[in-house]
């Protein structure tokens, strides 16, 4: 087996992974154990990583196994996509088969991750202590399997085995509806999908399970049907439901809430809406635990998020108060609206006495004690959310503030680090901002030793998250030095200059600071150096910059097109996405650069995009592949209109004899 063979493999198990990273939703019957078998293979990424980047030769067995781990990885990803979009019925009533079919699958899985022989792979320890982690957690899972629902398998299966006709408990319709989650149309419907997808992989003959499956759903749909006259109406017209029902005795019952109004994770009414960078909106406390569990997807889309950055929605949360109020239903109150006015008491005396203490040294006018009493609180203000509220409201912010001018750097950069974590607290970022904080910050961002910084355009992104923050920001002189670190910093000073330029130029204002400032050049020098780690940094900012005229044609100036179109080619599918962003706004009104991209070969790329790319990397390609059309098009015309005159020409000339004939 060749050396090509051996990175396609590894290439192959890498794209077998990541689509297994971006399913979700596992029903509630699966959810533990697939949610598990999901994050245990993710761990295999690095392995896969070095094996593909390493120029030696496999051993055969090792080979041999890996070629047999990515076989068994296909059918587990099969198998978890049906628990996510599979039919709930069938999941429940099919336990045993199903969780029979993990069993198996976790047991090759196990067998193919033994028959490689690590000790001699040029893998490092740390990945190899990995690998190891990853076996130990399937042999501990083998043959361990999570109880089921039994009440709702019982009732399931007494509903199952009745004939139609029979009488069914209208609690145990009621149970099913509730711990199935098949309360809405859209829930029927997508069950009904579900056995209807099983029905054609059955090649229109269903088993007799099947259809037994959907008469059991047929029954639970009139359930809830007589349970909820309106859900049909509902369903054909949702913007009518802006105000209450009223039931057949008259009564009012409760609105049904818009689907925009929901959370697409908790599907509950939004208290604190927000934006994440796909556009997307959820309730800040679910997208943030979907964050912390590790993810890095947008969970309706299943794009990759440029950046973890989060911005309030302000124009829905007024539309959900607005409707709120027609509804005569108290609006939400979003988390930390209102100053919590017994927060910092989660503290206990002797912290809040500590506090105290190192407030007095900061004002003692002592460079030493302001010094030592600036570091002592960037700790604390970093251990806890109770200490970064404790810090705040004993009125440290100010005299922190104070501090960013010192000439001392070392008190220089405490002070800015403990305003970095007190940020982290929503309800501080406002604090920081109106005690004049940012000129200070963006002080230390040109004159402060490399730590502080960093940690000063890490301040300024935490910071920027609010959006009329990031125009105050934009305004004070921020982005000239960001655009420096991001240049001349180190690795993390650079990722944190990315991270605060692309967080501020989601502002249309500060695109043009940025591109005066000189960003251009610096991220297409990033973007050529995939060895410094910055490529998909810098590819997401030049995608919000390319919007922008004067973006546009720096971009343009700096010979960007060779660039993007390599980067379409070989690049991760968000970096082809952005670079083919880039250029549809390069393109656009300019035939030069969609002429020199097709020169260059960038058609049989943007096939290969529109077929196997994200959402929005096909899109983009599509509106580039359609240009090239439309420009071969015009090219053909004037071509064919010469022609055209050439002939013509021709026919009214006289021949060739009759003129030597006159001549003569």
């Amino acid at each position: 087996m060749g050396e090509e063979d051996k990175g396609e493999v590894a290439k192959k198990l890498i794209e077998i992974v990541n689509d297994i990273s971006n399913i979700s939703d596992y029903k509630i019957s699966v959810k533990k154990q697939f949610c598990n078998l999901a994050r245990r293979l993710k761990l295999l990424i690095p392995m896969f990583e070095e094996i593909r980047d390493n120029k030696e030769k496999l051993p055969v067995e090792s080979m041999k196994s890996l070629i047999s781990l990515k076989e068994t990885l296909e059918s587990a990803k099969e198998l978890l996509k049906f628990g996510s979009e599979g039919s709930k019925i069938y999941l429940v009533l099919e336990m045993e088969h199903i969780m029979n079919k993990f069993q198996e699958l976790t047991s090759q899985l196990e067998q193919a991750l033994n028959g490689i022989y690590y000790e001699k792979l040029e893998i490092s320890d740390e990945v190899k202590e990995q690998v190891a982690l990853v076996l130990s957690q399937f042999q501990r899972a083998k043959g361990r399997v999570e109880t089921p629902d039994a009440e709702l398998h019982e009732d399931l299966l007494s509903l199952y085995s009745r004939s139609n006709d029979a009488a069914v408990d209208q609690d145990v319709l009621r149970r099913l509806v509730d711990k199935l989650q098949l309360t809405e149309l859209d829930d029927l419907k997508q069950e009904s999908l579900a056995l209807h997808e099983m029905v054609i992989a059955t090649d229109g003959d269903p088993e007799e399970r099947i259809e037994k499956m959907s008469m059991l759903l047929k029954k639970i749909k009139d359930f809830v049907q007589t349970e909820n006259p309106n859900i049909d109406a509902y369903g054909r017209d949702k913007s009518s439901n802006f105000s209450g029902q009223v039931s057949a005795d008259g009564s009012q019952k409760a609105p049904v809430i818009p689907d925009d109004f929901r959370c697409p994770i908790s599907l509950e009414l939004m208290t604190d809406p927000v934006i994440v960078s796909t556009g997307q909106t959820y309730e800040r406390s679910c997208i943030e635990k979907w964050l912390e569990a590790g993810h890095s997807t947008c969970p309706k889309t299943q794009q990759a998020l440029t950046s973890k950055s989060l911005t309030p929605n302000y124009v829905l949360r007024s539309l959900i108060a607005q409707w709120c109020e027609a509804n005569g239903i108290e609006p939400p109150k979003r988390p930390g609206s209102s100053p919590p006015k017994k927060s910092a008491s989660a503290c206990t005396p002797a912290e809040h006495s500590m506090i105290e203490n190192l407030l007095r040294k900061l004002k003692s006018g002592s460079p030493e004690e302001a010094r030592s009493a600036a570091g002592e609180i960037r700790l604390l203000a970093k251990r806890n959310t109770d200490n970064r509220v404790a810090i705040a409201e004993a009125g440290a912010i100010p005299l922190l503030v104070h501090l960013l001018s010192t000439p001392d750097s070392r008190t220089q950069e405490h002070a800015v680090t403990a305003l970095l974590n007190l940020s982290i607290c929503e309800n501080n970022k406002g604090h920081i901002v109106t005690s004049g904080a940012v000129p200070g910050i963006v002080h230390v961002l040109r004159k402060g030793s490399m730590e502080a910084r960093e940690n000063a355009a890490a301040t300024l992104f935490s910071l920027s998250v609010i959006d009329e923050n990031k125009v105050t920001i934009g305004s004070s002189g921020a982005i000239p030095p960001l655009v420096a670190l991001l240049s001349e910093g180190t690795q993390r000073g650079k990722k944190d200059a990315a991270t605060a330029l692309f967080n501020l130029c989601i502002y249309q204002g500060n695109k043009g600071r940025a591109i005066r400032a000189g960003v251009v050049p610096t991220l297409m020098q990033l973007v050529t150096k995939p060895q410094g780690g910055m490529v998909d940094e810098a590819l997401a900012i030049l995608a919000i910059l390319s919007s922008h005229p004067e973006g546009k044609a720096a971009i343009g100036a700096a010979d960007a097109v060779p660039v993007l179109v390599d980067v379409i080619s070989n690049g991760s599918p968000r970096n082809k996405e952005n670079a083919a962003a880039v250029l549809v706004h390069l393109c656009s009104g300019d035939q030069h650069h969609l002429v020199e991209a097709q020169r260059l070969g960038l058609i049989g790329p943007l096939t290969d995009l529109v077929q196997n790319g994200t959402e929005r990397g096909r899109r983009k390609a599509t509106q580039l592949l359609e240009r090239m059309s439309r420009l071969a098009e015009q090219t053909k015309q004037p071509q064919a209109q010469a022609e055209s005159q050439t002939q013509n020409q021709v026919s009214r000339s006289p021949p060739a004899s009759s003129t030597n004939a006159i001549e003569s």
